[in-house]
């Protein structure tokens, strides 16, 4: 009956981004306590593991990776700061940029949790199935490649016909050992 009920309102389409979200919270609720256990936020931990895997970044790089928002990343990273997570530098030959770090601090927690992060990782694909997550991880890039096309963005139905090559993730047991 739902599916009338969709038709009769007009829309021809399920809901993706809600659909998207009630995925994203499924997974996150087997990481949250292990955040709060460590006294992180999500928001914290997405940044934490961000300058684990690619260095020092500079606050407009962490907003586009970490899916943050750039005022609400000035409040987390001063958090950070005074948590001693993390540190900023100001660029050398330009003083009105900056790079965030992690710090010893930093580093120490990302260690510490990477064992705990990546046991739950293990619990969730041996839940839904190591193809499924290889499967999924490469939907995912190849979506995420998709939604930054020019055509999509100016709101051209069509296609453009050079993407971004996908990310392909190797399962677990292929894939490198990851700081965190």
């Amino acid at each position: 009956m739902a599916v009338a009920v969709a038709a009769d309102a007009g829309f021809a389409h399920r809901n993706l981004p809600m659909l998207l979200l009630r995925a994203r919270e499924g997974v996150l609720a087997h990481f949250r306590p292990l955040l709060k256990a460590h006294g992180v936020t999500e928001q914290q931990w997405r940044i934490v593991r961000v300058l684990v895997e690619r260095g020092a970044l500079e606050p407009r790089e962490l907003v586009e990776l970490c899916c943050i928002s750039s005022p609400s990343l000035a409040g987390i990273l001063a958090r950070m700061d005074q948590l001693g997570l993390v540190a900023r530098e100001r660029v050398g030959h330009d003083q009105r940029r900056v790079r965030v770090s992690l710090t010893p601090a930093g580093r120490r927690l990302a260690a510490r949790m990477a064992p705990r992060i990546e046991a739950v990782y293990r619990d969730l694909e041996a839940h839904i199935g190591a193809g499924f997550t290889t499967r999924f991880y490469r939907t995912l890039d190849e979506l995420i490649t998709m939604m930054d096309e020019p055509a999509l963005a100016a709101g051209s139905p069509q296609r453009v016909a050079t993407r971004r090559p996908a990310v392909a993730h190797a399962p677990a047991a292929a894939r490198p050992a990851r700081a965190a």
